[in-house]
């Protein structure tokens, strides 16, 4: 091969190797951070390893999720607060494993964006390792993608990986009956769904993202009312799992009450659910009056306050909300399961 007559590079074509390996070597304590049993190496191999036998399973079946963040991610990147999105993707991916009845435990991210800024990148991943950290997790792998002309200036992309295990024979749904009873844990918003409409009704209402939030107090500005992440129910979830009379579990997501609930139901049941067993959160109430949203379509897009569903025996109901309120949950018995298909709702969204 001749000497290039230009001398041109990689990064002069848009991609900067020597930050991303400086992205890495910041990263690197945040990750540490999140170890825990049958982690096997740290970040830079060109695979990450884990051992199941070291994590404490004997049989273990593997359960895999992975998930992004939709377009809450377009307030972040117009806000500039990035610090806690990492949040969201991780609860989005392990809250959905936990509902198999498995334990996480490790997890991979993917970031992509056109021109990679150190500090921006390192805040976001930050916060994954904040999330893994929260959920048990080990923060063991994942790629950053420099990719100059698929991005526009300052937008970036985020997608998760995880995977969770439990021993042979518990997964969940098993035993879901007629009578069971449904505990809705609160969320602390509007999680990470339903972003599209959201900023539909932001934009129909005039409000800037530095603008005070009109369902919060002063101090607080619409754009960062709106970021507050996902609530992350593993630990909880998982005492009540173990304490015993989970019959199931739906993450309440993309959908709502009225499409996750169903998805744990065998066929022939159904769920009644009354819909003044919770207060209805201010965001809620505003993002409804402000967008003329019906209350099928809130119940079909948010979670409405309720941002995951036990599904338990009737005689354990009592014993497993205490528990969940010692771990920390704010629990509702919203209803209970019935014979028949899909989601009936009595009363009315306060």
């Amino acid at each position: 091969m001749t000497e290039g007559k230009n001398g041109l590079t990689y990064a002069e074509a848009g991609v900067d190797i020597d930050a991303g390996n400086a992205l890495v070597e910041r990263i690197k304590p945040a990750a540490a951070a999140t170890a825990r049993p049958g982690v096997m190496a740290g970040l830079g191999g060109f695979g990450a390893l884990f051992d199941l036998k070291g994590a404490g399973f004997s049989d273990p079946v593997l359960v895999a999720a992975t998930d992004g963040v939709g377009t809450k991610l377009r307030i972040a990147i117009d806000t500039g607060q990035v610090d806690t999105i990492g949040i969201d993707l991780v609860a989005m991916c392990v809250n959905d494993l936990v509902c198999q009845g498995a334990e996480p435990l490790f997890f991979l991210d993917y970031f992509a964006t056109g021109k990679l800024d150190t500090d921006t990148a390192a805040r976001i991943i930050e916060g994954i390792a904040a999330g893994c950290a929260q959920s048990g997790a080990a923060l063991i792998g994942g790629e950053t993608a420099e990719m100059p002309g698929m991005y526009a200036q300052g937008d970036f992309d985020l997608a998760g990986f995880a995977v969770g295990a439990m021993e042979r024979g518990c997964a969940l749904p098993d035993g879901v009956r007629d009578g069971d009873v449904l505990l809705g844990l609160a969320s602390d918003g509007v999680h990470s769904n339903g972003y599209s409409l959201v900023r539909r009704v932001v934009a129909m209402s005039g409000l800037g993202w530095e603008a005070p939030a009109p369902f919060a107090g002063p101090e607080m500005t619409l754009g960062a009312a709106l970021l507050a992440p996902t609530r992350l129910y593993v630990r909880p979830v998982l005492a009540a799992i173990r304490a015993g009379g989970v019959h199931g579990l739906a993450h309440i997501t993309g959908g709502g009450l009225t499409e996750n609930l169903p998805r744990v139901l065998p066929d022939g049941l159904g769920a009644r659910i009354d819909l003044a067993a919770w207060p209805l959160p201010p965001v809620f109430r505003w993002l409804a009056e402000t967008g003329g949203i019906a209350v099928p379509e809130m119940l079909k897009t948010f979670n409405s306050g309720i941002g995951m569903v036990l599904v338990v025996d009737a005689g354990r109901a009592g014993a497993l909300a205490a528990l969940l309120e010692a771990e920390g949950e704010t629990v509702h018995r919203i209803g209970t399961v019935i014979e028949g298909q899909g989601v009936a709702y009595d009363g009315t969204l306060a």
